[in-house]
Formats: C-alpha cells, structure tokens, sequence
C-alpha cells in the first residue's frame, strides 16, 4: 500500500500522473491541495492544472469544420462551418453536465464567454473541468456525454 501524501494523492499516483505526462508529450500537470503543491513538467509547453477542480488547458484550432469526418446522417447536404475547434485536453470520458441529474454546460446554439465552464472529462477517476478559452456560440457538439475521448479529439466547435 502507497503512503498517502497530502491527505488524498498516492505517491504511486503521481507516478502514474508523470508517467501519463511522458507517454502524452504533456507539458506541465500542477496539483494544489491547501498549501501543499505538487508540479509534474514535460517536455511541451502546454500546461495542465490540478486543482479542486481540476482546470486542463485546452487545445483550441482555427479550422473550417467541413474537414473534419462528418456523421452519415443519411443526407449529402454538407453546410459550411467555420469556428473554434474544442480538443480534449486529456485522454477520459465526456460529460456534458455536473452530475446526471444537472442540466448540461452548454447546448448548441448556446453563447459562452471565456473561462465558462464547458464541459468535464474524467480521467484516472479525477473530474477535470474544461473551461472556454474565447466568447463564442457552440456550433455543434461532435460526441455523446459519458463518451470516451482520445487526447486532443475534436469535441466542440465554437465560434
């Protein structure tokens, strides 16, 4: 058994954080829990902040949407959308609201500011609130709530 260091977080734990931060090219990973901190650094640039909640930086990219694979919905209509591609920051699950009993961050057609909350992705069992980096209108939210996402899988566009 792992000694418990601040209370909550495992030194095996932070192994496998630093080891998630080198398998992902990740650059920074900070957990803060009162007055301790602990900074886990990569390679990259990027950072990934740790806290209560937990608040991942965001990978956002300026492309035109109709590049991206489109599901077959049973029409050849294709509709031009340019906007702000939301990318999952980590490797988890989607969700689309606080708790399944919540209404969701945000729905399409919804205008969002920068620093709201848009939406959570769960990983190694820590509820990682991600947060928009721009005002804008989501245009469409490209997977389902309690869907499993890759790091830096397109989730929403914004624009």
């Amino acid at each position: 058994m792992s000694e418990k260091i601040m209370n909550s977080v495992t030194l095996d734990e932070i192994k496998e954080l630093a080891e998630t931060v080198r398998k992902n090219d990740l650059g920074k990973i900070k957990i803060k829990y009162g007055d301790c901190e602990i900074v886990i650094e990569g390679k990259k640039s990027r950072e990934i902040v740790s806290s209560a909640p937990l608040q991942p930086a965001m990978t956002v990219q300026n492309v035109n949407a109709s590049s991206l694979p489109a599901e077959n919905s049973g029409s050849e209509e294709k509709s031009e959308v340019k906007g702000n591609i939301v990318k999952s920051p980590i490797v988890g699950t989607f969700y689309s609201s606080p708790s399944p009993d919540k209404p969701a961050f945000v729905k399409i057609g919804d205008t969002v500011k920068k620093g709201d909350v848009i939406m959570i992705i769960e990983s190694m069992k820590l509820m990682n609130e991600v947060q928009s980096d721009f005002d804008g209108k989501v245009l469409d939210i490209l997977v389902e709530n309690g869907q499993a996402v890759e790091y830096d899988q397109p989730i929403m566009i914004i624009g």
